[in-house]
């Protein structure tokens, strides 16, 4: 074959190559789906994470939700910054968070929610005590760090874990229709909200 004739086939190999290339690049896959790590809260560093003010539950691992209700969702909701929402049990208002929900068929509901506006290191500290005190809720002085300040706290057959991620006051919390969950599968949840919210 001649040298010129060799060349221009290599050439339109090579072009053919590259586009080929371009049909197959990042951006037009699709975005992986999110994975749940079922990390230990006390494993986790959360010093070291800084939790974006914006919504982020479209990043929670379906795993991370079944496993921390014990079974796949029956139902859920989502409200963002201005949203009239119900913010807790009897409590419809407009939310000044980004959040969600799911519930099990059992009635088990696994939240999470990070506050709109900025958070103070001060006003932190009165978020968590706040939660301390609640009626009929108990603070558990054992339970790992969520963020610093933080706080853990159990109220009637729920458990919530709270705390500042730079300035941003993240909660996340389990409540079941029968037995309180434990320490391990409300953290491992938190865990899971952590790494969704992160910047």
């Amino acid at each position: 074959m001649p040298v010129v004739r060799r060349t221009a086939v290599l050439i339109a190999a090579a072009t053919l190559a590259l586009a080929l290339a371009g049909c197959t690049s990042d951006d037009s896959d699709p975005p992986a789906q999110p994975r749940a790590s079922s990390t230990p809260l006390a494993d986790f560093a959360t010093d070291d994470v800084s939790v974006a003010r914006a919504a982020f539950c479209p990043r929670i691992a379906p795993e991370a939700v079944a496993e921390a209700l014990g079974a796949e969702p029956d139902g859920s909701e989502a409200w963002a910054n201005g949203d009239r929402a119900r913010l807790a049990d009897g409590l419809r208002d407009v939310a000044h968070e980004y959040g969600c929900s799911w519930t099990a068929a059992d009635g088990t509901v696994a939240r999470a929610w990070v506050f709109a506006p900025p958070v103070t290191s001060a006003r932190a500290a009165v978020l968590a005590r706040q939660a301390r005190r609640a009626e009929g809720c108990q603070s558990l002085a054992d339970a790992p760090a969520y963020g610093a300040p933080s706080t853990a706290v159990r109220c009637g057959r729920g458990l919530a874990f709270q705390g500042l991620f730079g300035d941003a006051w993240l909660t996340c919390s389990l409540q079941t229709a029968a037995t309180p969950p434990d320490l391990d599968r409300t953290g491992r949840w938190c865990v899971s909200v952590a790494q969704a919210a992160s910047e």
